[in-house]
């Protein structure tokens, strides 16, 4: 579990193709190797870390960084496969027992890849949309919370097939959205109440 409130920005060292997917190497920031300036205690092998909101496990750490594998399912839904050496990606360790929840709950199940349609400029603030598709959309109500790239917004407007949120200045300049432009792709995770009561709504129909 995650809260999407992004750690750090890494960076990609190199993806390798596998047989069955691809295997990721992120360098991350040096404050979250040695674990300062924050409640966690340093990455090890096994941990859950979201990657642009994607939940993936660490499976080896050294010089080079953070190694990760993803497969067919999730290259299929994420835009991880379309990442190159040198792109930066949020990081969020997963969620302690005793840490604060400051964003909402975020699972790292990505539902699906939206795209920047919409890109408006007041001052230092940015008001984003995103085209998704209507099978992910019909699931987001204004107000509400949504992960876009593991990132927790507050949807401003939202219909079937598209959703607008206001990015603050502190968000622009933390997480890989202030680089985002019109046509790029982003994760979306949608809030896991939202799925609950969709189904619930299908079964008792």
């Amino acid at each position: 579990m995650f809260t999407g409130l992004v750690e750090g920005l890494g960076s990609v060292v190199r993806l390798e193709a596998e047989s069955t997917g691809i295997k990721l190497v992120i360098a991350p920031p040096n404050t979250m190797i040695k674990g300062e300036f924050d409640t966690f205690s340093p990455t090890q092998r096994g941990d859950s870390v979201a990657i642009n909101g994607c939940c993936l496990t660490v499976i080896s750490i050294d010089d080079h960084g953070w190694s990760f594998q993803a497969g067919r399912e999730t290259l299929s839904k994420t835009n991880l496969g379309k990442l190159a050496a040198g792109d930066l990606v949020n990081l969020e360790r997963s969620l302690p027992a005793n840490g604060r929840l400051g964003g909402h709950f975020v699972q790292g199940h990505v539902d699906g890849i939206g795209t920047v349609d919409q890109l408006d400029r007041e001052g230092e603030w940015v008001t984003m949309g995103f085209e998704v598709p209507t099978s992910i959309g019909g699931m987001m109500v204004s107000k509400g919370s949504v992960a876009v790239d593991g990132i927790s917004l507050t949807i401003v407007t939202a219909d079937r097939g598209r959703f607008t949120v206001a990015l603050i200045p502190h968000t622009l300049s933390v997480t890989t959205l202030g680089q985002r432009s019109i046509g790029h792709s982003v994760n979306i995770e949608t809030d896991v109440l939202g799925k609950y009561v969709k189904q619930f709504l299908i079964d008792a129909s």
